[in-house]
């Protein structure tokens, strides 16, 4: 069974005392994850237990005071640390508590490893009183390198990113790149071969996963959740305006507003803010937004045609370069810069190098740019288009 990146990372944070919480959105894959570290420790005869709270019998013992553990376990060995894998820990009253109580009670003999699908519930539910006693591991969908691994063609990935690309492999890396560009990067969607399937799968999580959200989150108008999302993914790459999209939807601009942080938290879109330095010229509030998975971002606007059969070819190009930065940097290094005259650069990275994205290298016009080199000649800037895209370092 194949594995993530994310894997190595926590498997050798197995060794820790903290917990380790897995986040991401529904269908990401952090069940099989889980199961994948479970192996491991039972390799190494540790002994280990797999729990969902998804089980409502055992969700309601739980909730009533952490130590009712016991009553699910068998007597647990002293001389040897037992793993304890929990699925969907947000469905607890008080998971906070449930975990501070098992954590200051035996963290040198009990481990936990955890997983939650929205960090709506973690940021709700996990109080402070887990600082120091947990680290998280955010698993979003496939990376591009990542969606090669599952391609079985895990060995093209090593000519890519700031290397050269051999003139063999340039045609099926491209389809692969296109791919990936339309159907995205959930382990499901990549792993299933028919096209049709694909967009079934995408249905399936759009209509059911990306709802249930909305519903668990108590909001009134979970179809309208569903419908900003489309609207939202039809201007993927541009500017988030609350209350223009609050008078297209009738809808108050506080309720788009915790409707749009609802879909960040359960990682459907990533929100980068602008760069500036000068506070009388360049944007300093509206953010940019973008979709974690372009699979989903492409189901939201119904359109699986082919790269370039399309129309938003350019937007979604984008956002695949988005994707690609996200992979490699923190979410807080990506910003983009505009000023107030409607001059913009799409992505500056770590405040060290910017990126202009264009489909085509022909449609990069230099002195376009000539008032951002002005301002930031300690900033370089460089182009990214298709011809180049997977050869750019994003590493920054």
């Amino acid at each position: 069974m194949k594995k993530r990146l994310l894997f190595t990372q926590i498997k050798n944070h197995l060794e820790k005392k903290q917990i380790s919480l897995i986040i991401g959105a529904r269908q990401t894959g952090k069940t099989t994850l889980m199961q994948q570290l479970q192996y491991e420790v039972n390799q190494k005869n540790n002994p280990s237990f797999f729990l969902t709270l998804e089980d409502p019998k055992l969700l309601s013992l739980l909730n009533e005071h952490p130590a009712n553990l016991k009553q699910v376990l068998p007597p647990l060995n002293d001389k040897i640390k037992t793993y304890i894998f929990m699925d969907e820990i947000q469905y607890l009253k008080n998971p906070s508590n449930f975990l501070k109580y098992h954590y200051d009670t035996g963290a040198d003999k009990v481990k936990f490893i955890v997983s939650g699908s929205s960090s709506f519930y973690i940021d709700s539910k996990f109080k402070d009183s887990l600082a120091g006693r947990k680290r998280i591991f955010k698993l979003p969908t496939l990376s591009f390198e990542e969606f090669l691994l599952f391609k079985d063609k895990i060995e093209l990935s090593s000519f890519l990113f700031g290397n050269t690309i051999p003139q063999i492999y340039k045609n099926e890396l491209s389809n692969l790149q296109n791919e990936y560009m339309i159907y995205g990067g959930y382990p499901d969607v990549v792993l299933e071969p028919d096209y049709k399937e694909k967009q079934l799968f995408l249905t399936e999580i759009a209509e059911s996963y990306v709802k249930k959200d909305a519903v668990e989150a108590g909001l009134k108008h979970p179809d309208a959740y569903l419908n900003i999302l489309s609207f939202l993914a039809e201007i993927t790459g541009s500017l988030l305006n609350s209350n223009t999209i609050a008078a297209n939807f009738r809808l108050n601009a506080l309720t788009i507003e915790s409707y749009v942080r609802l879909m960040k938290k359960s990682f459907h879109i990533i929100i980068i803010k602008p760069f500036y330095r000068n506070m009388t010229k360049e944007l300093r509030k509206m953010p940019k937004v973008f979709f974690a998975d372009l699979g989903l971002r492409n189901y939201f606007i119904n359109n699986f045609e082919p790269l370039m059969l399309r129309k938003d070819k350019g937007a979604l190009f984008e956002n695949f370069v988005f994707r690609l930065f996200y992979d490699k940097n923190r979410e807080d290094e990506i910003k983009y810069w505009r000023t107030q005259k409607q001059q913009e650069i799409d992505f500056i990275i770590n405040t060290k190098k910017a990126f202009e994205v264009k489909f085509t290298a022909s449609a990069f016009k230099p002195s376009k740019y000539a008032s951002f080199r002005k301002s930031y000649p300690d900033i370089p800037l460089q182009l990214i288009h298709y011809g180049n895209v997977l050869q750019t370092d994003y590493n920054i």
